[in-house]
């Protein structure tokens, strides 16, 4: 079983959100997905002040395997993005809850963060898949 930070929320698309409390959220892929996606060559990220619906494209993660569009799991708008990843796009593979983060949002809509998955649920889901 791959790392699953109970304090975060995640998506049925293999994305984390961390709730900074301040009306803002924290995202980037999950270790299970970063694991499929092998190794990180290429992370394109979304412009500072670019706002998404739930479900938009946010951003491209390339691998040696394959190129995977990430998913806005919320409403809100892109407050950073992570520049070190343009550098150091393995950072994802390496700390993928940590400094393999790739934006901040601030949200539209606090209450679409109840419709997230909980760690337990997550790691149910993950389970389901193999």
């Amino acid at each position: 079983m791959t790392a699953t930070p109970e304090e975060l929320l995640y998506t049925p698309s293999h994305e984390w959100i961390r709730d900074n409390g301040d009306g803002t959220v924290t995202m980037g892929i999950t270790d299970h997905a970063q694991d499929q996606l092998g190794d990180v060559v290429f992370v394109e990220l979304p412009e500072a002040d670019q706002s998404f619906a739930k479900g938009d494209e946010l951003a491209v993660v390339e691998s040696v395997k394959s190129a995977s569009d990430i998913y806005s799991p919320i409403s809100g708008t892109v407050q950073s993005v992570n520049e070190a990843l343009e550098d150091a796009p393995e950072t994802v593979n390496e700390h993928c809850y940590g400094d393999g983060w790739m934006v901040r949002i601030k949200l539209d809509n606090p209450d679409e963060l109840s419709e997230l998955l909980s760690a337990e649920r997550y790691q149910e889901l993950v389970a389901d898949e193999a």
